[in-house]
């Protein structure tokens, strides 16, 4: 069965955070959401005043993963795969949709938190993809990587 993406929808987002601690590196429970203050209501709310851009991956009609990014900021929230789905090329063509958005709303620069453990799946994979440290480090004590992108 094929791979359907598209653009979030409102009623993605309960899937979406459940989804969230079904991951094989980085998973956050809802308990571990609600705490840090992420709710099925306020990722709802997100993608309905478009705070939050995002694109959903689904396989044979549920979730198989999703990219969300702070619309103000620039910012790369989250990218999701599910274990069965990695490997595919979801994560990537999930981030280019997102990162297309940011482009079409006239950001330059993107910005997000990275693993700096070579051993973690994320380090490499935003690397290839042409994102680059700042050498900052945020305040989760991810490296910060970022993407320059539209600017002549």
């Amino acid at each position: 069965m094929p791979y359907l993406y598209r653009r979030a929808l409102a009623q993605d987002a309960a899937d979406c955070v459940t989804l969230r601690g079904q991951t094989r590196e980085n998973a956050l429970s809802v308990e571990q959401l609600r705490a840090i203050g992420v709710t099925v209501d306020s990722w709802r709310a997100g993608i309905e005043d478009e705070s939050l851009l995002g694109h959903v991956c689904l396989h044979a009609g549920k979730l198989a993963g999703y990219c969300f990014g702070d619309a103000a900021s620039g910012e790369i929230l989250v990218l999701v795969v599910l274990p069965d789905h990695e490997g595919q090329g979801i994560g990537k063509r999930l981030l280019n949709a997102v990162v297309a958005d940011f482009h079409h709303r006239g950001h330059t620069r993107l910005f997000l938190g990275c693993s700096s453990n070579p051993a973690s799946r994320s380090h490499g994979f935003y690397r290839h993809q042409g994102w680059v440290s700042t050498g900052q480090v945020d305040a989760l004590g991810d490296e910060v990587l970022e993407l320059r992108i539209g600017a002549e």
